[in-house]
């Protein structure tokens, strides 16, 4: 049985690891932005156009198949890679040409990157071209915003809601 003086020091142990824990979640104080910025994200997983088009097997072909496989369309797997360019006031932050994911280059083009801006009134540009097929691009969004000094400003897109999402 553990006497008085052990019970002791470790309540005092303890208390001082408590205390230690206390300061430091609260020190050293960290701002992720300064008092004027305003941080700029732009998210997106986009599975782009296929680069060709799904064919239907003629009754021949669906024979030589085994019984499984047989679907009647052949569609490629490969997309086309996509390309996105942001821009603040009119000077272009990034061009990117995102791959699409996979070993069959069939998953989406995945792209994340941060930018910290000065607060305050900006015009934000943001085009996609999700189609090898087309020149320039296929969806658009231009916009002026006021970003409030230490928010968040995130550019998505999302087809079901619209296309190139500013949130």
């Amino acid at each position: 049985m553990p006497d008085a003086f052990s019970l002791t020091g470790q309540a005092l142990l303890y208390a001082a690891f408590a205390a230690c824990i206390g300061w430091f979640s609260s020190h050293p104080v960290y701002h992720p932005l300064e008092a004027d910025e305003a941080l700029v994200k732009l998210s997106f997983s986009h599975a782009a156009q296929r680069k060709a088009p799904c064919r239907e097997r003629s009754a021949e072909e669906l024979q030589k198949l085994a019984p499984n496989m047989r679907a009647p369309l052949d569609c490629p797997r490969e997309r086309w890679p996509v390309t996105v360019e942001l821009t603040l006031d009119g000077k272009l932050l990034t061009r990117a040409v995102v791959n699409p994911g996979g070993v069959a280059r069939d998953g989406p083009a995945t792209l994340y990157a941060r930018y910290r801006v000065p607060a305050g009134a900006h015009r934000i540009g943001v085009r996609m071209n999700d189609d090898g097929n087309v020149e320039g691009f296929t969806h658009q969004r231009e916009e002026t915003l006021q970003l409030a000094p230490q928010r968040v400003l995130v550019v998505d897109f999302n087809p079901g809601k619209g296309g190139i999402l500013l949130q």
